[in-house]
C-alpha cells in the first residue's frame, strides 16, 4: 500500500501509447449551471465527498443539474486498488463518526426524494465501516420520511455480520457491483473475488427479502459478450432485481486501458437479454452508471414508494 494516497493504478510503461478514439455516440456534457455550483458549495461546506467527483462520473453534469448526487462516505481514500477507479488508494484516516449526520442533513438541504450512498473500501476494519452505513440510512429515514435510500456497498470481505448491520437498517435498494467477469477479476480488481460478490448479493436478499438488490457491469476491459451474458445469468440466479451495464471510460493514462468500445446495438442486445432473463429493471448504455435513473427504479419497484 502506498505511503501517500495516489490515484495512479498502472505505471507509465504499462499505459497504452495511443488510446482508442472515443466514438461519436459517447458525448459527455461538462458540468455547469447554478444547481451544480450550489451543490458543490454545499458538499465542501459540510466536508463531504461525492463519488460523482471522485470517480469522474460522466453523468455529473446531468445528475447534479437536476439536484441529484451520490455521496461517498468513510473518507476519500480506498484500501483497494481497482485498475478502473479514480478514487485515491492508500491508508485511510480514522473514521469520522459525525459523517452520517452531515450526509443526512445534506440530503435534507437538497430535498432529495432518493439518496444514493456509497463508500470507499475500509479493509483495515473488521466491520468495513458498516455501522456508518446503518447510521445514515436510519437518520435519512428519520428526518425525511418520503426519501428512499440506496446504498452501494463494498463486499465487506464476504462478512455476513457486517452486511447484516447494513440490512437491518432497511435500505430500499442494496447495490453491490460485480464490475466485471470472473476471468478478469485479478487484473481489474485484485483485492476482490467473484465469490464474495455472490455472497454479498445472495445474503442481502435473504436478510431483507422485501428490499431491492442491484448490481452493475462495466464493459470494454477485455471481456467477451458471452462472458457478460454468463455473469448476467449468475446475477439473476442470485435474485438480483436491477442490473446496470455501462462502458468503461479510462480516467487517465495511469489507469487500465480501454480494450474496445461497445456499439449501441450491443448495449441494446444486452438490455433485451437481461429483460428476457427476468430482471425487473435493466439500464444498458454507454454512459450508464450505478445510480443512473435510481429514483425511477425505486418508485417503480419498491412497494413502499410506488405511491410517491
Amino acid at each position: 500500500m502506498p505511503a501517500t494516497p495516489t490515484r495512479d493504478r498502472i505505471s507509465p510503461e504499462e499505459s497504452t501509447p495511443k488510446p482508442l478514439r472515443r466514438p461519436d455516440w459517447i458525448k459527455v456534457k461538462a458540468p455547469s449551471g447554478e444547481v451544480h455550483k450550489q451543490l458543490k458549495v454545499l458538499m465542501r461546506k459540510k466536508e463531504l465527498h461525492t463519488v460523482c467527483e471522485e470517480a469522474m462520473c460522466p453523468n455529473i453534469g446531468e445528475c447534479w443539474g437536476s439536484g441529484t448526487a451520490t455521496f461517498l462516505m468513510l473518507g476519500d481514500v480506498c484500501t483497494r486498488s481497482c485498475g478502473f477507479c479514480d478514487i485515491k488508494h492508500g491508508m485511510p484516516t480514522l473514521l469520522d463518526w459525525d459523517e452520517a449526520e452531515r450526509v443526512a442533513q445534506a440530503v435534507k438541504s437538497m430535498e432529495l426524494k432518493h439518496a444514493v450512498i456509497t463508500s470507499v473500501n475500509r479493509d483495515e476494519r473488521r466491520d468495513g465501516g458498516a455501522p456508518i452505513f446503518a447510521m445514515v440510512i436510519r437518520r435519512i429515514h428519520e428526518i425525511l420520511e418520503d426519501c428512499s435510500v440506496e446504498v452501494l456497498i463494498p463486499d465487506f470481505k464476504g462478512s455476513i455480520e457486517a452486511l447484516k448491520i447494513v440490512m437491518d437498517a432497511r435500505p430500499e435498494i442494496l447495490n453491490h457491483n460485480v464490475e466485471s467477469v470472473p476471468r478478469l477479476f485479478k487484473t481489474i480488481q485484485p483485492q476482490s473475488n467473484y465469490g464474495a460478490t455472490e455472497t454479498t448479493l445472495v445474503n442481502a436478499k435473504k436478510l431483507h427479502p422485501q428490499g431491492l438488490t442491484k448490481s452493475g457491469i462495466m464493459v470494454g476491459l477485455g471481456e467477451t459478450l458471452d462472458e457478460v451474458k454468463e455473469v448476467m445469468r449468475d446475477l439473476h440466479s442470485w435474485n438480483v432485481d436491477i442490473l446496470t451495464i455501462g462502458q468503461y471510460l479510462q480516467p487517465s493514462k495511469k489507469h487500465l486501458p480501454i480494450e474496445r468500445f461497445y456499439m449501441l446495438e450491443e448495449f441494446q442486445e444486452l438490455e433485451a437479454y437481461g429483460k428476457d432473463l427476468g430482471f425487473r429493471w435493466v439500464e444498458s448504455g454507454p454512459l450508464v452508471r450505478s445510480s443512473y435513473h435510481a429514483a425511477e427504479q425505486v418508485r417503480a419497484l419498491s412497494e413502499g414508494f410506488r405511491k410517491l
